[in-house]
């Protein structure tokens, strides 16, 4: 008998989501009885609010939701969408420039495969969000790393992308605020890296899924907005995932001019046709309806951000910079590696994160899974009682 043909090589190198392993393992511990309490997942714990509910049972009543629509989005979502556009990233665009996508993952797999040939190098400034690599890689582009420590509050420089520019760049991922670290780039920071890239004729792919949570009077600027020529040079990816706590429903979308608009269109003709017409129902009401409790939930993170970071700062061995934007918190934990605690010595931040797992019963995300070692990442969208409880663990487990 002849041997099976083998696997896909390029899908058999993509590693399984990081975060989404840490939370698995989170809540299967949770499952079997331990009170572990868990930093990992990147996903407001507050309901949707009502008002964007009512909207999609709404939309269950009208039987053409039943059918298929544009493979683009629905016309009055995308509106909606170009609406936001222009109030939040300052960029006038026609909804002929927008597709919904399912979340704002696949409008980011999809704005690499856009603009991304063979070889092609891919700036990624680190800490990064774990999937973008892997994003990079599905584009048979190579992922090329520039990391910021927390001594430049993770935001690289102009002089780290020259350094790192070849003749073979023809991307930068900027993402501000950022996931993992949550730091924000200043109007001054981005316009000079916007102005950069239109220089070099450098597209830019901009995650801005998080432009609306930002604190301490802090404003996430798009690049669009900051340097308006790169508009004909930028995909612009975001969704109501972490503004309106609609991370199960599953719409994003991606803006840009109208070339990379129509292949990302025809690709997602083919790989997944309209996304799920309740739901972006769902999401039009969430852009156009009342942001009262939008506000709310933001405040609610800010205070625990305030809280986690004072906390967290409070380990000896532990340093925090303070984030402005996002939900995360991402310390630089290299103080504690290379200690005995609990009969154990870490060497790297994976190793460390399995001690908090095991001695604490909390669960983190290693620095590993966003580029070097040395640092965790901490989601505090999560309930009061539980973000305290877990950092008093911590606490307990490097003061023992």
């Amino acid at each position: 008998m002849t041997e099976r043909a083998p696997l896909s090589r390029k899908l058999s190198a993509i590693a399984e989501s990081a975060t989404l392993k840490v939370d698995a393992k989170a809540k299967a511990l949770q499952a079997a009885g331990r009170p572990v309490i868990s930093y990992a997942a990147g996903e407001p714990d507050f309901s949707t609010p009502q008002f964007i509910v009512d909207a999609a049972a709404e939309a269950l009543h009208n039987p053409a939701n039943f059918r298929y629509t544009p493979a683009v989005g629905l016309p009055v979502l995308r509106e909606a969408i170009a609406a936001k556009t222009l109030r939040d990233s300052g960029l006038k665009v026609d909804p002929s420039q927008i597709i919904v996508t399912n979340g704002g993952k696949q409008s980011v797999y999809q704005a690499f495969q856009a603009v991304v040939n063979p070889g092609d190098e891919v700036l990624l400034p680190a800490p990064y969000w774990t999937t973008y690599p892997e994003a990079i890689a599905l584009a048979d582009g190579v992922p090329v790393e520039v990391f910021a420590g927390a001594d430049q509050d993770y935001k690289v420089t102009v002089a780290q992308l020259e350094a790192a520019r070849t003749d073979k760049t023809t991307v930068l991922v900027f993402v501000s605020p950022s996931n993992p670290t949550g730091s924000v780039y200043t109007p001054e920071e981005t316009r000079a890296i916007g102005q950069w890239a239109v220089e070099h004729g450098i597209w830019i792919i901009s995650d801005e899924i998080y432009q609306n949570l930002v604190y301490e009077g802090a404003r996430a600027m798009s690049i669009v907005e900051a340097v308006p020529e790169a508009a004909n040079q930028t995909i612009l990816v975001n969704g109501v995932a972490k503004t309106y706590a609609m991370t199960g429903w599953r719409v994003g979308w991606m803006v840009g001019p109208k070339d990379a608009i129509k292949v990302a269109a025809n690709l997602q003709s083919h790989l997944s046709s309209n996304v799920n017409n309740v739901a972006q129902r769902a999401a039009v009401a969430a852009l156009t309806g009342p942001q009262d409790e939008v506000k709310q939930m933001r405040e609610a993170f800010d205070r625990r951000r305030q809280l986690i970071v004072s906390e967290l700062n409070k380990i000896d061995g532990v340093h925090t910079p303070n984030p402005l934007g996002a939900f995360y918190a991402y310390p630089d934990v290299t103080g504690l590696l290379g200690k005995s605690w609990a009969g154990k010595t870490p060497t790297t931040s994976l190793e460390l994160a399995d001690l908090i797992l095991e001695e604490a019963e909390v669960a983190v995300v290693p620095g590993e899974a966003f580029g070097p070692s040395g640092y965790l990442r901490l989601s505090y969208a999560l309930g009061d009682d539980g973000l305290r409880e877990g950092i008093q663990r911590m606490q307990r487990l490097f003061t023992a």
